[in-house]
């Protein structure tokens, strides 16, 4: 199973460093899932052996996002993203950052997308603690839930 409770995600990613596999972990709403996020997560994998994806809770998305979202409840974005090859894990967060989850998992990588800047990501001082390293990824142009929606609601014939 991909998908796996906040409280059984340390154990298994430790017996997985036992194993010398490099971890990743990247996080996000992921609220209507598309290709931006497709290429984005299938770039974070290529970085290790493991890829451990958080997803923010729905109260976290409200808390982040504005009251409307999210569009797609927690369980159904977990869901999405578990039937990814390149997901090996899914767990779920209730805080506004990753920084609780990032103490549990230690990962070796923490992945971010091209629109941050390591200096204002409040997780990366946890990373590097934890001697892990933060990486910036590629942004996929143009390809973003907010445009998706920028688009149903500018569509005429809805």
């Amino acid at each position: 199973m991909k998908i796996i409770e906040k409280n059984n995600i340390e154990k298994i990613i430790k017996n997985l460093k036992q194993e010398k596999k490099t971890i990743v972990f990247t996080n996000g709403c992921f609220d209507i899932l598309h290709v931006g996020h497709l290429r984005y997560l299938e770039e974070a994998k290529s970085y290790g052996d493991i890829l451990v994806v958080g997803v923010n809770s729905d109260s976290s998305v409200r808390r982040l996002k504005g009251e409307k979202r999210p569009y797609v409840p927690e369980n159904e974005r977990m869901e999405m993203l578990a039937g990814l090859e390149s997901v090996d894990y899914v767990v779920k967060f209730e805080e506004d950052t990753p920084i609780e989850i990032l103490k549990q998992i230690k990962p070796d990588i923490h992945i971010k997308g091209g629109d941050y800047k390591e200096e204002d990501l409040p997780e990366a001082k946890v990373v590097k603690e934890n001697g892990g390293i933060v990486k910036i990824v590629s942004l996929i142009q143009g390809k973003s839930t907010t445009n998706i929606i920028k688009e149903i609601l500018n569509r005429e014939d809805i």
